[in-house]
């Protein structure tokens, strides 16, 4: 069963589009949407959340369609992004007292744990944060009215290396519950080697692939060797090269084909999903 279905969404601007993009973001699993900055990560979000208006396609959230049921799919979405929509001058108290009664399933109780693990203090004002403590509040606030889904754009973006992994650990605890699913959007991909099950990657406004995480780490690989193996026909093979005088180093999405192809005369490793992006973001000959 899939939380979110996206169907030949599209959205265009003047220089940038997001271009037909269809996607499933299984339920009960976390899925990582990755891609370079600026690939259409956080306008593909927006348009999920009714944020953006699409030019075409369709989307649908737990069950539910939007625009039409936008109100209701809100009540069991949970949203934590890099940008902050609360009001500065606000204390985290105040702040809560905004947003609390618009959620029907508002859990009061949950909220100060969350506040208390958090070390957040009510009586601070939100123009008083450091970024990691207002995305701890937005995170307190996703987590206390019962969401199914949360979404997280980019929350990880500048935060220090202790509370990224504080942020990875709770996000894993949630997962205990198999109703939950999280859409974990960002461009550090060493946050998603660690939790993800799923990923999609987005570049340049398409969909590249969406499939499970150690499937995509079997089926790509790097391939290191001597100059002396390369010809026209076998740079085509490559989605990424980067040459030098004395070698090369690419990235294959077939590693059995590169396999047979090579043999022992190259080296074959297991790329990361931040080799995968690099080199299908920068894509043909790299030289140094």
């Amino acid at each position: 069963m899939n939380a979110i279905e996206v169907r030949n969404l599209s959205k265009s601007y003047s220089q940038f589009s997001v271009d037909n993009i269809s996607l499933d973001i299984k339920k009960g699993y976390i899925t990582g949407l990755i891609g370079p900055n600026g690939a259409g990560k956080s306008t593909l979000i927006k348009m999920m959340l009714g944020i953006v208006r699409p030019d075409a396609g369709n989307i649908n959230i737990l069950g539910a369609e939007m625009p039409n049921q936008e109100i209701a799919i809100k009540q069991r979405v949970g949203i934590v992004s890099d940008d902050c929509f609360y009001y500065e001058h606000l204390s985290l108290k105040d702040m809560k007292k905004v947003i609390a009664p618009f959620y029907t399933k508002w859990n009061e109780t949950k909220f100060n744990r969350y506040m208390e693990q958090f070390e957040l203090s009510p009586a601070k004002k939100i123009k008083e944060l450091s970024k990691g403590m207002k995305i701890k509040f937005a995170l307190a606030i996703a987590l206390s009215h019962e969401a199914e889904l949360l979404i997280m754009d980019e929350p990880t973006s500048g935060l220090d290396p202790v509370f990224r992994r504080e942020l990875l650990d709770l996000l894993a605890d949630i997962m205990q519950d198999e109703r939950n699913t999280i859409l974990f959007s960002t461009h550090i991909t060493t946050d998603l080697d660690r939790i993800a099950d799923y990923i999609a990657f987005v570049n340049r406004g398409k969909l590249v692939f969406n499939d499970v995480k150690d499937d995509v780490l079997d089926r790509y690989a790097i391939v290191k060797g001597g100059q002396d193996l390369l010809d026209a026909d076998i740079r085509a093979k490559f989605i990424g090269l980067r040459e030098t005088s004395v070698g090369f180093e690419g990235l294959v999405d077939d590693r059995k084909q590169a396999q047979e192809l090579f043999g022992s005369y190259a080296v074959l490793e297991t790329p990361s999903l931040e080799d995968i992006m690099y080199y299908t973001a920068k894509g043909g000959p790299i030289y140094a």
